[in-house]
């Protein structure tokens, strides 16, 4: 088993980066998969959102980035069975004034990682919401890229830079990465502007885009406040099922579910 590992990358804030990565940790898990999570974000969100708090006295990624601590030490057991995670901290602000004069600053995180890949099935990076030297590592790190994408009108606009960011990683850093998909988030059925913007999104994308969208729906904005993804806070809200049905078609995808 090698580790199917993912960054979730959009520079754009409030596109539901975290709660993807929350949510389709918790769902592969369901799917009886094994998953790592690796918070970036040094807002922490991820690590609170599943009951872990981001600042502890622990070692955490900062640690991993600067000091060179073993990714393995700082892992964290989650309120989700088959699902840990490498805590943030808001010390990981200042992670890149810390290494920006080391020659192996964009490689930090594959150097840690690379010990863990057969450990679990899939390893979730959340990235921060900016193109970084911390989305820098996660583009190095993982072989695919997922792209959440708000259904607002604005979706597409900071798309293409997203976009030559990662050929940029893939041309100088890392040959093997490939855009894994576009998931189409907060989509409101009974809005107009939300199916024109998914028409226009699978228009220029096509099949990259996935086929399933995450609906807006409260019971996924409350599940934070709790610790606990939407999965075991409300498992049979709209929801839960989306990001069930995400899961089978990520599964599909990569060759894990007939």
């Amino acid at each position: 088993m090698t580790a199917r590992i993912l960054a979730i990358v959009n520079q754009k804030g409030g596109v539901g980066k975290t709660t993807t990565t929350i949510n389709l940790a918790a769902a592969l898990a369901f799917k009886n998969q094994s998953v790592l999570m690796v918070d970036l974000d040094p807002q922490g969100n991820a690590s609170t959102g599943l009951g872990v708090s981001k600042n502890t006295p622990n070692q955490n990624l900062f640690d991993v980035f600067v000091d060179g601590v073993g990714l393995e030490s700082i892992i964290q057991k989650t309120s989700v069975e088959n699902v840990d995670i490498a805590p943030s901290h808001m010390d990981m602000a200042g992670v890149e004034i810390e290494i920006s004069q080391k020659s192996d600053r964009a490689i930090r995180l594959k150097t840690a990682v690379s010990g863990l890949s057969k450990a679990y099935d899939y390893i979730l990076i959340d990235c921060p919401p900016s193109l970084n030297m911390l989305t820098i590592n996660a583009l190095t790190a993982a072989r695919s890229v997922l792209v959440p994408l708000q259904c607002e009108f604005f979706a597409l606009e900071g798309l293409s830079q997203l976009l030559k960011t990662v050929e940029m990683a893939k041309a100088n850093l890392n040959p093997q990465l490939v855009i894994d998909g576009v998931m189409l988030t907060m989509y409101d059925q009974r809005n107009r502007l939300s199916a024109q913007v998914a028409a226009d999104v699978r228009k220029h994308l096509g099949r990259a885009v996935f086929k399933t969208m995450i609906p807006r729906n409260v019971r996924i904005a409350e599940a934070p406040s709790f610790g606990r993804p939407v999965l075991s806070y409300d498992a049979k809200s709209k929801g839960s099922l989306a990001y069930l049905q995400l899961a089978d078609e990520m599964l599909l995808r990569h060759g894990k579910r007939k």
